[in-house]
């Protein structure tokens, strides 16, 4: 696994990461690493929820519904994580990933909720119609998760999730091909961090 803290001194309080967050034991570790990458979401009240299934996706990041248009500094959000990961043949627990997969995944939703943090209520309805409506409006606010999660640090673990995902034998083609044909490429993620340096 990727060293997890190399970005953090020895004196982080982890528990004060999980102030206005509900996290789930068994994903508490890789919750708080992913967290720590992004302080300002320290303030930030977000839930951390499994659901049985999300349709084609592993993990969601929303507004709540009843904080939508609220102010940007009140609005909750939440993280529905599936609790199966869905394989050809079988199924195994999300948390049996490995740590650096689920950080990286995580760091993508909480890049999500970097951008929502930005958007007005206006915005907010506009991400929502662009995104159910609108294949290319969900290629951009994808890239723009990963954006934030790899300017914030996270790459290694973004590199990880992505060819996890790509390279898995057992994973079923119309889950690979949805992530080709919608999310960045490792390739398009290294050239995040060229285009910035």
């Amino acid at each position: 696994m990727l060293e997890p803290t190399k970005h953090l001194s020895q004196s982080v309080d982890w528990e004060s990461l999980a102030h206005k967050k509900l996290i789930p034991e068994e994903l508490r570790e890789e919750i708080l690493i992913a967290l720590s990458y992004f302080p300002e979401l320290k303030d930030t009240q977000i839930d951390f929820v499994y659901v049985e299934n999300i349709r084609s996706s592993i993990m969601q990041a929303q507004p709540k519904a009843r904080t939508l248009f609220r102010k940007k500094h009140r609005r909750h959000y939440i993280i529905r994580i599936s609790r199966y990961f869905h394989l050809s043949k079988t199924h195994m627990k999300i948390e049996d990933l490995p740590k650096d997969v689920l950080i990286g995944w995580i760091g993508h939703e909480l890049g999500h909720v970097m951008d929502y943090l930005y958007r007005g209520r206006l915005g907010m309805a506009r991400f929502g119609a662009g995104y159910v409506f609108s294949k290319k409006y969900i290629r951009k606010a994808e890239r723009v998760a990963d954006t934030y999660a790899v300017k914030r640090g996270l790459l290694d673990y973004i590199l990880a999730t992505k060819n996890f995902v790509l390279d898995h034998a057992e994973l079923p083609a119309w889950y690979k091909n949805k992530i080709r044909r919608l999310y960045l490429s490792p390739d398009d993620v290294m050239a995040l961090v060229t285009s910035s340096e």
